[in-house]
This record gives structure tokens, sequence and C-alpha cells, in this order.
């Protein structure tokens, strides 16, 4: 399998927030005030957007899903950037001379 570009991530991403947005639109129509009551509370708490926390590559999906809930659906070429920005900025604690970063999920002990 060839490397994927950024834009292509960006576009999968965007093409995977789509179909969850179909779904959840689905339940919508079944039930209204779905998805003000219980899928965006359940994403801004999942994409950590009103934490102090920077943003990871963990969290950009729930953040598009939630964007895709808006009036406004995020383009490709946007993401993309996000995407880039994320993709190229060294995580918090990085470059702390080998002490592990305490919220860091590497468990290879590499940081040691």
């Amino acid at each position: 399998m060839s490397n994927m570009s950024v834009e292509q991530v960006a576009e999968l991403v965007l093409g995977i927030a789509r179909s969850q947005l179909a779904v959840i639109d689905s339940i919508e129509n079944f039930k209204a005030g779905y998805k003000a009551t219980h899928v965006r509370p359940i994403l801004e708490s999942a994409s950590r957007i009103r934490s102090n926390h920077p943003e990871t590559l963990a969290d950009f999906p729930a953040r598009v899903l939630l964007q895709m809930l808006g009036r406004n659906p995020p383009d490709r070429e946007r993401l993309a950037r996000e995407l880039e920005q994320l993709v190229t900025t060294r995580p918090a604690g990085s470059d702390q001379g080998g002490v592990p970063d305490p919220d860091s999920l590497d468990m290879t002990g590499s940081g040691s």
C-alpha cells in the first residue's frame, strides 16, 4: 500500500463523518431532538473541545463530526490544513530530555 497524503486522509475522515452524520440524521428523523440532547454533548466530551488540552489527532475525528452537525460543514482543504498542523506539531513533553510525558499512552518504555 502506498503512503497516503494528508489531503487523502482528510477526505477519508470527511467521508466517515458524512456517513456517521447520515446515521445520526436517521435517528433524528425517528426521534426529534436526538442530536441536541444526546449526540452533541457526547461529541463535545469526546472532542475535548471545552478542555484546556491541546488538540490531538485522537480528538480530530470527533471535532470533524461535531463541525458536520453545524450549518457550515468543513471543507476538505481546511481539514487538510488542520490535519497537517496536527501531524507536524511535536507533542507536548516530547522535548523533555528523555522524561516521558505523563499523559502518553506509550507503554514501550522508550522514553527513558
